[in-house]
């Protein structure tokens, strides 16, 4: 939660941003939160890895170390860079790949969601659980466009324009862990993205697992942080929308 104190000290003011890529932005907020995480798990857990957004390189991202706490210190950058409200911090810690407690903190709502394995999914402390809805025409769904999407979007739109006619809605938020949080406490039906990092789904994926719902790759295969790609759903919808992807 000190990360989302830190975001809302200052939301809406004159922050610096900087480019990483054409349209994938970074704060000069977002730096400051990694660097005082990261220094917090150095003092506390000194043998432990950090495999954080801002900076971590490629070889950090393949390698799989005993102890690794995954971390995005604003999961919706781009919102935040535009004051738009819609942003969170995402936090797992895997052992030996595997998440084994997440948490997701939205500090503009005070929404904290949080997981351990084996032992449910919490809002606010709360128990949640993924929705009933059994059919695509019945789910509201989510997704996100990856920072490639200008030069490669024709099967993003393809894949967006089938799940409109088939869903009762589809929705866009710009961020990855509230989209995953909102599987897991049953406001969306269904959520899926390729080209994703591990720190954009490896919180918000053991809470929606936790919360009763499923996670996989797009492909259908077993859902890891590294593999890029997500399809989460509330367990039931699961495999109709895998048939939709597949097309």
């Amino acid at each position: 939660m000190r990360a989302g104190d830190v975001q809302m000290a200052h939301f809406g003011t004159d922050i610096r941003v900087d480019k990483k890529g054409v349209i994938d932005l970074v704060t000069e907020i977002d730096l400051e939160i990694e660097r005082e995480f990261r220094a917090m798990i150095a003092e506390r857990f000194p043998d432990h890895a950090v495999l954080g957004e801002e900076f971590g390189n490629k070889d950090d991202r393949d390698r799989i170390p005993q102890f690794c706490w995954v971390f995005d210190p604003i999961d919706g950058t781009t919102n935040y860079a535009h004051n738009l409200p819609i942003f969170c911090s995402s936090l797992a810690l895997e052992v030996d790949g595997q998440p084994i407690v997440a948490a997701v903190y939205d500090p503009s709502r005070r929404e904290l969601f949080t997981a351990e394995r084996g032992q449910g999914a919490r809002l606010n402390g709360q128990p949640i659980h993924v929705s009933g809805a059994t059919t695509l025409i019945d789910s509201l769904l989510v997704t996100g466009f990856h920072y490639e999407v200008q030069q490669d979007p024709e099967e993003v739109i393809a894949l967006f324009g089938k799940f409109i006619t088939q869903a009762r809605a589809v929705r866009r938020l710009g961020s990855a862990a509230l989209d995953l949080c909102y599987v897991a406490a049953g406001r969306f039906d269904g959520f899926w993205e390729k080209k994703l990092q591990p720190w954009d789904v490896a919180g918000g994926a053991l809470i929606v697992i936790e919360a009763g719902g499923r996670v996989t790759t797009m492909a259908g295969g077993p859902y890891a942080s590294r593999e890029g790609s997500v399809l989460a759903t509330n367990s039931l919808i699961h495999t109709q929308m895998l048939k939709t992807i597949r097309g």
